[in-house]
């Protein structure tokens, strides 16, 4: 991967000398840019084109939720992460992040279960009460400081039979974050958990996920809007929350 990405940028260094004497403007670059990235596949939409300015002739190109990196003419594009080492910071991943923020006051909280610190920074979870990367999630929940956690219940009914049932049990039961632990952290099922019927928000809940470009699970929203798919330990959550 590494003398992939060498390489890569030794032919950045060639483009950009041999362009030095034919100058384009931004939007020139641009185009020409998105024109024969297409040449990988016609299909293939550019959204965005962007010069990266911590290292000169490389531009960022935004495809779906992706970001990849060319030179000034499209001919060769480098697939990877950029890391600032002396801030040892994933520079790639931030800009991940930040495209795709959601905006929090969007968010119907009263369709989440709410645990944590009342008075700490919030971070939304989409969770699948069957998920095992959930489950390890949630295991770490109690070792979390300084974090309010609004749970969205999104059952993977597609790999998970079991899911939904369990969903609607853990949302109807009297208290609902002793529900989600004992499913999650104790395996009870469904039946285990003695709930009422009740009206559950689990397909609003798949719905908002849907528009929100989530799925899978876990997925979490921090208060500012940045999304994370996967889990985290209890000191990678505070540390991301708190960013």
């Amino acid at each position: 991967m590494y003398r992939s990405a060498l390489f890569a940028l030794t032919l950045l260094a060639f483009s950009t000398a041999a362009l030095a004497g034919a100058p384009m403007d931004n939007d020139q670059v641009k185009a020409t840019i998105a024109k024969n990235l297409q040449r990988l596949s016609p299909q293939l939409v550019v959204q965005d084109v962007r010069p990266f300015d911590a290292i000169p002739g490389l531009y960022e190109v935004r495809i779906g939720n992706n970001i990849f990196y060319t030179d000034a003419t499209g001919d060769h594009m480098i697939s990877g992460h950029i890391f600032d080492t002396a801030a040892h910071a994933d520079m790639t991943q931030a800009r991940i992040e930040d495209m795709n923020r959601v905006d929090w006051s969007t968010l119907p909280l009263k369709n989440a279960i709410v645990s944590g610190d009342p008075k700490g920074k919030p971070v939304a979870v989409f969770t699948d009460p069957d998920c095992p990367f959930c489950r390890h999630l949630e295991k770490e929940m109690p070792n979390v400081k300084g974090v309010k956690v609004y749970t969205f219940l999104m059952p993977l009914e597609s790999i998970h039979k079991h899911a939904r049932a369990k969903s609607e049990a853990i949302w109807c039961a009297k208290d609902q974050h002793k529900a989600l632990q004992a499913v999650m952290l104790e395996d009870k099922q469904a039946a285990d958990l003695k709930s009422k019927d009740c009206k559950t928000p689990i397909a609003e809940n798949i719905a908002l996920a849907e528009s929100l470009g989530i799925n899978g699970t876990p997925t979490l929203i921090a208060g500012d809007g940045r999304k994370h798919a996967g889990s985290f330990t209890a000191e990678q959550l505070e540390q991301w929350v708190k960013q």
